[in-house]
């Protein structure tokens, strides 16, 4: 028997809330349907996908799995009425999207001299919902920087980049030609929950900042309240005057994706992807420094 989509999403309901009652309200639908509709799904599949005693309710091995699968298909149902929407308007269009510090002109300009046809958008993207607008169908392809939740996703590798450590302009290390990591142990930490911008040892979840975004970041910084990481590129895009970038070769370079739903095919994206392979030589060229005005805190590129 198919799936049914709209059982699963008042499954997924009741297992995140575990909670009967909540998840009706929250679906807007009476207690009792809920239910039936809960144990209709598991006749369908022939499992039990939740416990229900006196202690509450719990899900069983088989809901756990059925809800760490459920995002990613209902995320592609919602993609699918997105792209049907945009079709029956006639319309040819393309939403790209981009973490800080990416450049996306490039494959953009190329994908257009051989596309005009196709109106090209671009969407900035955050760490924390990268993955989920891909697969719900707000953003068509991606440039991501890992670590991504892959699951329902195509990501193929574009380039690496070096990091940076963000300091006060008045840091001691401010104006170095570079450093190591180990130069800045003990130091407070303004940190992203962004596995990419942190350092390989990973700060007490209750130490420092935590911010999301590199516009919070700089201030945060600039005020003297800790020490960050950023990939090179975004300082090309970014600057703050009381902030120095310093270069820390030993940190691990960050990885750049372009990422797109595994069950997405189309003639347009794949032209796509291939115009952001293309170029990709061109967009990493954003974060090639040839000379780095330190003393200052200013980041110059030249050529």
């Amino acid at each position: 028997m198919d799936l049914d989509l709209r059982k699963l999403r008042y499954f997924v309901a009741v297992a995140e809330k575990l909670h009967f009652g909540r998840a009706a309200d929250e679906l807007h639908i009476a207690q009792p349907v809920l239910s039936r509709q809960i144990r209709a799904l598991e006749q369908d599949l022939g499992a039990a996908l939740l416990t229900r005693d006196s202690h509450g309710v719990a899900l069983t091995d088989a809901g756990r799995q059925l809800l760490t699968d459920a995002g990613p298909l209902l995320a592609s149902a919602h993609a699918v009425r997105r792209r049907v929407t945009v079709a029956a308007r006639g319309s040819q269009r393309l939403m790209v999207g981009f973490r800080a510090g990416i450049a996306v002109t490039a494959a953009v300009r190329q994908f257009a001299d051989r596309h005009p046809d196709v109106l090209v958008d671009v969407r900035r993207i955050e760490w924390d919902d990268q993955a989920a607008m891909l697969l719900d169908g707000r953003i068509d392809v991606g440039f991501v920087r890992l670590p991504i939740d892959e699951a329902g996703l195509r990501v193929t590798p574009l380039y690496a980049e070096p990091r940076v450590a963000v300091l006060p302009a008045g840091h001691r290390f401010a104006g170095r030609e570079q450093i190591t990591e180990a130069d800045l142990d003990g130091e407070p930490l303004v940190w992203h929950a962004d596995p990419s911008t942190q350092p390989t040892r990973r700060p007490h979840p209750n130490a420092g900042y935590l911010v999301r975004g590199v516009d919070e970041t700089l201030e945060h910084v600039a005020a003297g309240r800790g020490i960050s990481f950023l990939a090179r590129s975004a300082t090309v895009f970014y600057s703050h005057p009381e902030v120095s970038f310093v270069p820390v070769p030993d940190l691990a370079p960050e990885q750049v994706c372009l990422a797109v739903g595994a069950s997405r095919t189309s003639p347009v994206v794949d032209d796509f992807f291939s115009a952001a392979q293309a170029t990709a030589e061109v967009t990493a060229e954003c974060g090639n420094y040839e000379m780095w005005q330190l003393g200052n805190g200013v980041v110059s590129q030249l050529g």
